[in-house]
């Protein structure tokens, strides 16, 4: 813990001699208030110095060279915060305060009809593009919007599954995928047999078989249409996925739940959209999704 340095008596500058005593100097029968001051760094344990000045009374930082940096990152923090407060109040103003009887609904329960499992991607907010309201849809995010087999074991993603398909009881389950997507572009440039810790590589792997079955169809294609490809076809692999939870599949053989998939291109902003078709795909083995209304939004 840095520790203050006591301040002993000194004379200030423009005390003609008149000592300071901790901060406040006595003149002509009054006391001056002063200020204290604290170096410190931002990116060191050294120690915090006290010193008093015949300043306005105010508690400032006085930095020098890289120290400079973290004031500057302090205060560029505070904007950012000061735009969500700003952001925060317009909605409490303009949507909460408005609706109020519906978000005090909400605060007793909920009962969204979709499950979305959607990229962490700053650029993809599913609520944005298609226009969730507050208690419409159950969200889980994730590097890639992937889905975990059953026998993958317990992840986030299928722990929200898991609450949404049986407890909330949604009636679809939709994932989402995206153009230009950093996790897709990472699963089909890493090598099969590349030994790594990172924990990108071994989430992404989820994916492998939609990287197989994307260079078997387009290997004459570039990577990155390559890759395009691949964001489409992981979201199929992830449907497929999906049936390997037996509570699910159970679900969607007797028609309580669909499973869509969905693709945001953000570059030309358009969107598609599709249905998994269960009899076909059981017809198909399970190792090829066949799908149904497939819609073109643009």
């Amino acid at each position: 813990m840095a520790a203050l340095q006591p301040t002993s008596l000194s004379k200030h500058p423009l005390s003609s001699g008149t000592p300071t005593i901790f901060g406040s100097k006595v003149q002509s029968g009054d006391f001056r208030p002063t200020q204290f001051r604290f170096w410190t760094s931002f990116r060191s344990n050294t120690g915090v110095k006290l010193k008093a000045s015949a300043e306005p009374p105010a508690l400032t930082w006085e930095l020098k060279g890289d120290e400079q940096n973290g004031i500057m990152e302090m205060e560029s923090g505070c904007d950012l915060f000061g735009k969500l407060k700003n952001g925060f109040l317009s909605f409490k103003s303009h949507k909460y305060m408005e609706n109020l009887e519906r978000y005090q609904a909400l605060a007793k329960g909920q009962a969204p009809k979709f499950m979305v499992i959607a990229c962490a991607d700053s650029r993809v907010c599913p609520s944005t593009i298609l226009g969730f309201e507050p208690g419409e849809a159950f969200m889980v995010r994730n590097v890639a919007n992937m889905v975990p087999t059953y026998e993958s074991g317990p992840s986030e993603t299928n722990a929200a599954l898991e609450f949404a398909v049986n407890s909330l009881e949604v009636e679809n389950v939709f994932i989402i995928g995206h153009s230009c997507c950093g996790g897709i572009r990472a699963l089909m440039s890493m090598q099969d047999k590349a030994e790594s810790s990172s924990f990108i590589r071994s989430w992404v792997t989820v994916g492998k078989n939609a990287k197989l079955s994307t260079k078997a169809a387009a290997s004459n294609l570039s990577f990155d249409q390559q890759c395009t490809h691949c964001e489409k076809e992981s979201i199929n692999n992830s449907l497929l996925n999906l049936l390997t939870y037996p509570w699910i599949e159970e679900k969607v053989k007797k028609g309580m739940l669909s499973l869509h998939g969905g693709y945001y291109d953000f570059v030309n902003c358009t969107f598609e959209k599709w249905t998994l078709d269960y009899k076909g795909s059981i017809m198909n083995g399970k190792t090829r999704v066949v799908v149904k209304d497939r819609l073109f939004w643009c």
